[in-house]
């Protein structure tokens, strides 16, 4: 893969990466109620899920995904689901008195939560399907070029999201009181508009 295909490619997923997602948001609610630390465990289950959809894609396995419109419906509504129950759960838990402690989710619950949000996306493998045939050259190896437009998609992936997290942890910890539960309540109705996010996603443009 020649430098300038590659700077290319970058350039591209860093446009597709500007606006916020499903992803981004739930990073930002789970740094500003966990610290930047624990969200990282979101993030890395946002990566997992995005390199399996990568190695479907790379393997041919989305075209027959494409296809099971049922089952990609219900993997969708399944995540919409469970986004706003979090999102509803993290809300109620915001009120005055409560401890910070009983606040905290286990690592292995915030990694879940970045793995289902990411996996029920509905077009994250026909994503990838598209994007690194337009990238790849048919006259040299596959595989070697797939794992660089995978893991430079992981890395500036991976770098949105410690930004998010870092921001939203560094505005929690300087928050106290009434503000912080404020906070918190914002961070759950993130989940929420995530999960409205997610929803509106369809494998068929609106006619």
């Amino acid at each position: 893969m020649s430098f300038d295909i590659w700077i290319t490619y970058v350039v591209t997923v860093l446009l597709l990466m500007s606006t916020p997602g499903p992803s981004q948001l739930l990073m930002l609610s789970n740094s500003a109620a966990n610290g930047l630390g624990r969200g990282m465990f979101t993030a890395a289950g946002d990566l997992t899920a995005n390199l399996f959809q990568m190695l479907a894609a790379g393997l041919g396995l989305a075209a027959v995904i494409a296809t099971s419109a049922t089952a990609l419906t219900v993997i969708k509504w399944l995540g919409v689901a469970y986004l706003v129950f979090l999102g509803a759960r993290t809300i109620l838990r915001a009120k005055p008195g409560a401890a910070q402690d009983a606040q905290r989710t286990s690592r292995k619950a915030l990694w879940l939560q970045g793995f289902i949000t990411s996996a029920a996306n509905p077009k994250a493998v026909v994503f990838f399907a598209a994007l690194f045939p337009l990238f790849i050259n048919a006259s040299l190896p596959f595989w070697p070029q797939f794992v660089i437009l995978s893991a430079t998609y992981l890395t500036l992936d991976g770098l949105f999201l410690t930004a998010y997290g870092a921001s939203a942890s560094w505005l929690a910890n300087r928050l106290k009181g009434p503000a912080k539960l404020w906070l918190d309540r914002i961070g759950g109705s993130f989940m929420i508009v995530a999960a409205i996010l997610l929803g509106l996603k369809s494998l068929r443009p609106a006619a």
